[in-house]
């Protein structure tokens, strides 16, 4: 048998396809091939051995970076819709002999994947004994490509990803102070009175930006930067400021519903909160039919609508 270093006697049409897709959406020979698991000269040979048969050029090819020809696009439309419909015929076979099975790697937000998704897991994977799940816990962007990752869970406004967002719900924000803070400066009743509070600030990770006040009046966001002699850019210790009395946040009310239960936080302002914000599970157009995400984005969707809203 001749030796063959690119591996490509084991590859078929569908495979091909999914390599060039791969390669189109990472924009790299490299990062694809990573992402796959190949040498980078399987995958190049793979291109190669695509544009040969359809006698056409797929890629413009530089040092820095690989993008589709006019035809390359046309063919990444198609063939999207043609490995989907593999997946999913596949699919049907699998579930019917041994169940919807396969790896689910999904990346979820700190918080709500130690207290909400990990306890609950035991629950899916009874019910799916063939499904294995990879769980992330970031609050990072991630390139669910190029990390290779099937769905990601957010809570805030999107950007335009290019991403199918599967719409959750909206998660309710509260403003809460501890008993000691309150018992120092007042309990606020409107937004009129914060003049004269402290809150602790939080600053996005990613942008450092602070972010103001915010409530909701005659049906329009309103908002006020406040005084703060602390500011974090991490909800653990957004909470543990909070507790030890630093001053007023607001926070999604499932991170301290036990905190309020135990008396060691309180809710104040209850008719003027902020805006609740949007949760969407996220993942690529190829993966749209894959029996697996779906049924983990049905039972993910029901989890949060019962702990979250």
């Amino acid at each position: 048998m001749t030796d063959n270093p690119t591996g490509l006697e084991t590859l078929d049409r569908i495979d091909l396809f999914r390599i060039f897709t791969r390669v189109v959406e990472c924009a790299s020979f490299t990062r694809a091939a990573d992402t796959l698991g190949l040498p980078r000269s399987s995958v190049s040979a793979a291109v190669m051995e695509l544009e040969g048969r359809l006698g056409a050029r797929l890629l413009h090819r530089t040092t820095r970076r690989v993008s589709p020809t006019q035809d390359g696009a046309a063919l990444y439309e198609r063939c999207l819709r043609l490995i989907a419909d593999v997946e999913e015929t596949e699919g049907l076979f699998r579930e019917t002999s041994v169940g919807i099975g396969g790896r689910l790697r999904i990346d979820v937000p700190g918080r709500i994947g130690r207290l909400i998704i990990a306890p609950a897991l035991p629950d899916f994977l009874v019910r799916y004994p063939h499904i294995d799940i990879d769980l992330r816990v970031t609050d990072r962007a991630v390139n669910l490509v190029e990390e290779s990752v099937d769905c990601v869970l957010r809570v805030g406004p999107l950007g335009d990803s290019g991403l199918i967002a599967r719409k959750i719900g909206e998660l309710p924000l509260i403003n809460v102070a501890s008993p000691g803070y309150l018992a120092q400066y007042h309990t606020p009743s409107v937004p009129g009175d914060l003049g004269a509070h402290l809150a602790v600030n939080y600053a996005s990770p990613s942008t450092d930006r602070v972010e103001d006040w915010e409530w909701i009046e005659d049906g329009e966001v309103r908002m006020l930067p406040m005084r703060a002699r602390v500011t974090v850019n991490n909800a653990e210790a957004y909470i543990a400021c909070c507790l030890a009395g630093l001053g007023l946040i607001q926070i999604p009310a499932y991170d301290v519903r036990r905190h309020l239960e135990a008396g060691e936080l309180v809710e104040v302002m209850p008719n003027h909160r902020a805006a609740p914000m949007p949760i969407a599970l996220l993942y690529p157009h190829r993966q749209h039919l894959s029996r697996r995400l779906q049924v983990f984005a049905v039972w993910l969707d029901d989890l949060l609508k019962r702990k979250l809203l």
